[in-house]
Parts: structure tokens; sequence; C-alpha cells
């Protein structure tokens, strides 16, 4: 594991954020296995919140049932940004500051990721909003 991913890991454990995930994980009866690039794997996540395939927080990536993160290069890549990014964000500030860029993205297009610049850094398209040919629209 490169130093980068070490540091991020070790950030996201003391802003909490990740004994956060790995909690929510737990409660949700997740089976949870180390991943790659120091993130934690969370899958059979149940509940249908949040929307979507797979979700992250601090290195925890919680996915649904039947979804292997892992061999989807491009998915792996975007949640681990968001990985990235809680460790930015000092780590439990990020939950209300994506959950107001959510917003305003819906808002403005009708969408809680097209125009949330966290979406938009972690990579739309890699996380499943848009297609090639959507890629400048917004």
């Amino acid at each position: 594991m490169s130093g980068m991913w070490k540091t991020r890991a070790a950030l996201n454990w003391l802003n909490l954020s990740t004994p956060l995930g790995l909690a929510v994980a737990r409660v949700a009866r997740c089976t949870v296995e180390r991943g790659p690039q120091g993130l934690r794997l969370a899958r059979d996540y149940p509940w249908s919140f949040p929307s979507g395939g797979a979700f992250t927080i601090g290195s925890v990536i919680l996915s649904r049932p039947g979804l292997t993160v892992e061999n989807d290069p491009e998915l792996l890549a975007h949640e681990s940004r968001h990985a990235g990014q809680y460790a930015a964000c000092l780590g439990l500030p990020f939950l209300p500051l994506y959950g107001l860029c959510a917003a305003y993205s819906f808002w403005r297009t009708g969408s809680p990721a097209l125009a949330n610049p966290f979406e938009r850094a972690a990579g739309l398209e890699a996380g499943g909003y848009i297609g090639r040919q959507d890629q400048d629209r917004f």
C-alpha cells in the first residue's frame, strides 16, 4: 500500500469517519473485508438509503448485494476518491457538506449528483451517474 493510501486510512481512523463506516456496516450486518488502497469493503448492504450501488463512509465502501466493487476499477476509483474527500474534510464534516451540495445539485439539475462538486471530483461517469456523451453537459 502506498504512503498516500496509508495516510488517508490513518486520517480517516483519527477523524472517526472510518469507525462510523464500520459501525454502519455492523448494524447493517454487512460482511467486512480488507480491500485495496487501505479501504474496507462492506458487502451486502441491505437498506435502500442512500440510493446507488455503493457509497463510502470514511475508508469503508458499503455495497449492495451482488456488487463486487473491486471488480469494477472505475467504481473503485470513484469510491476511493470519496475516501480521500473524507480525509480532506477532516472526517465527519464531510457528511453535512455533501448533503448541502447534494441538495443544491438536486435543486439545480433534479439529480443529487450532477452539480455536486464532491461527485464531480470523484468522477460522474465512474460513479455511474452519466455516460460519456453527457460529460460536459453539467
